[in-house]
């Protein structure tokens, strides 16, 4: 069913289809969110958040087929003033201590340390480069959709592609960025 259908359902009180709508976008919107904050805990809090907003302003919205683009401005400005208010509010989490297996133990070690490399090379693109290459490579959106969405040419969106991966394949090497970048 085309976005437009269920918004026209959801305006009339239907939650089933904003359940839809959120269920159809939550990747494309966490992942907007997530090129913002470079933190998973806080993407997932400023999605949920826009999803709310969304709803709250669902009657603004003037052209329904547009709805994720619109949905997906709504993410970057919330992820944009949650980031200005952390900013603000810095300050250091308690780590808590799990006893886990020494195999598990390095595994995650691992992973922590992967997963830090990652974040810290995609902290080195800038926030554009970073949304075009987590909706391409992550949620498989065509330059088409992501030149849509994030309002850019098709041609700017797979320039901003090329350039960010050829920083996160430096920075990670060739065999992680393989792992994590589509080529």
């Amino acid at each position: 069913m085309p976005d437009a259908i269920l918004i026209e359902k959801a305006r009339r009180g239907d939650t089933a289809a904003f359940e839809t709508l959120v269920r159809r976008h939550y990747r494309a919107a966490f992942a907007v969110a997530l090129a913002v904050l470079g933190n998973r805990m806080d993407a997932e809090d400023v999605t949920q958040d826009a999803f709310l907003r969304a709803l709250e302003r669902l009657d603004e919205l003037r052209q329904a087929e547009r709805f994720a683009a619109w949905l997906l401005q709504i993410v970057r400005n919330r992820a944009r003033n949650f980031h200005s208010y952390r900013r603000v509010r810095a300050a250091q989490p308690l780590e808590t201590i799990e006893a886990i297996s020494p195999d598990r133990a390095d595994r995650e070690l691992e992973r922590g340390r992967l997963r830090d490399r990652l974040e810290s090379a995609l902290a080195e693109i800038s926030e554009v480069q970073r949304q075009v290459v987590l909706l391409h490579d992550l949620e498989g959106w065509k330059h088409s959709e992501i030149a849509d969405s994030l309002g850019l040419s098709e041609t700017m969106s797979r320039q901003h592609l090329f350039n960010a991966r050829r920083v996160l394949r430096a920075r990670l090497g060739s065999e992680v960025a393989k792992e994590y970048i589509d080529e």
